[in-house]
């Protein structure tokens, strides 16, 4: 139980981190393009109709101070204090025999502990595991917020006078809220904060020149002959693993959730948006069912791949010597 105390404590921080503004969408969308529409051009009918019908970026929606609010962010704030409200709640009086609630998160913590058992040592588990598993309930929660009604549907636009409904907008400019694992400023900080993590795990676990000799060293028994070319191909391997931890793995991290969870906004948003009834309820209802198949999968993906990622540093297993 005590593990709670860490997952909250990294929810918060969850909730807290995309104000540093990284804006790694904004560097794609927001640099000059010819023809593009930038955000201070008039909201006419045309203009609306260039923009993209779901935005790559978040949306300022107001500012505390120097502190600007995206809409994703209000969604990460109320993903992170559901999370809170739920693991308070269901661990409020903890019972020796868990029913309810208790008995749930039990679950969780057990499913999760014994997959990460299969792949760690223990002691690398106990590291490892508020981590994975934050990760886990943290993205299985934003994702699903896709899938909401008014979620990235009910916002400012520009008003639809054909309508004989109050307030109704031809298509919702500045949603007042966005899936949180839809802005790539999260998803790069999620990956950031593995990747720092992972290196001080892997100091940790192997000491500073330890992890030096578990990625450029020798792992196979060879005469001494052979021992030089052997030891140039493993430093030329060791250079290949330097790269993806470096850098391939925390991109393919926070590209692979963004993308698909952004992927699915927008198919759902272009099925909403069509102009038969008929046919956008055709569209959406599949969409649904594999959207949420996909906010799943994606969710478990991204907290195992932690887990193998570190397992791959954190593992004396590719030190033993083989023939």
């Amino acid at each position: 139980m005590k593990s709670f105390g860490a997952i909250i404590v990294i929810c918060l921080f969850f909730a807290v981190f995309p104000a540093a503004k990284s804006h790694a969408a904004d560097a794609l969308t927001n640099s000059p393009v010819p023809g593009a529409v930038t955000p201070a051009s008039p909201a006419t009918p045309e203009a609306t109709a260039a923009r993209p019908i779901v935005s790559q970026s978040a949306l300022v929606l107001f500012n505390i101070g120097p502190l600007p609010v995206t809409n994703s962010m209000v969604c990460t704030w109320i993903a992170a204090a559901l999370i809170f409200v739920i693991v308070r709640f269901t661990t409020w009086k903890v019972k020796e025999i868990p029913t309810g609630g208790q008995n749930v998160m039990e679950a969780v913590v057990d499913i999760w502990e014994n997959l990460m058992g299969n792949v760690l040592e223990p002691k690398v588990t106990r590291w490892v595991f508020p981590l994975a598993t934050t990760y886990f309930i943290f993205i299985v929660i934003s994702n699903l917020m896709d899938l909401l009604p008014g979620v990235g549907s009910i916002g400012m636009g520009l008003p639809d006078k054909t309508s004989f409904l109050p307030f109704a907008v031809q298509h919702v400019e500045t949603p007042f809220f966005r899936p949180p694992t839809t802005d790539a400023n999260l998803t790069v900080a999620m990956a950031g904060i593995f990747f720092v993590m992972c290196l001080f795990w892997a100091v940790r676990y192997n000491g500073p020149l330890g992890l030096v000799r578990h990625i450029f060293g020798v792992k196979v028994v060879t005469n001494k002959w052979a021992y030089v070319p052997m030891l140039l191909l493993f430093i030329f391997i060791g250079v290949m693993e330097s790269f993806s931890i470096l850098f391939i793995r925390p991109v393919a991290l926070a590209l692979r959730l963004y993308g698909n969870i952004y992927g699915g906004e927008t198919m759902l948003t272009m099925a909403m948006t069509q102009k038969s009834i008929f046919l956008a309820v055709l569209l959406a209802l599949p969409g649904y069912f594999f959207e949420l198949v996909v906010c799943m999968l994606q969710a478990f993906v991204f907290a195992m791949l932690t887990v193998a990622f570190v397992g791959t540093l954190c593992s004396h297993m590719d030190d033993a010597p083989a023939h």
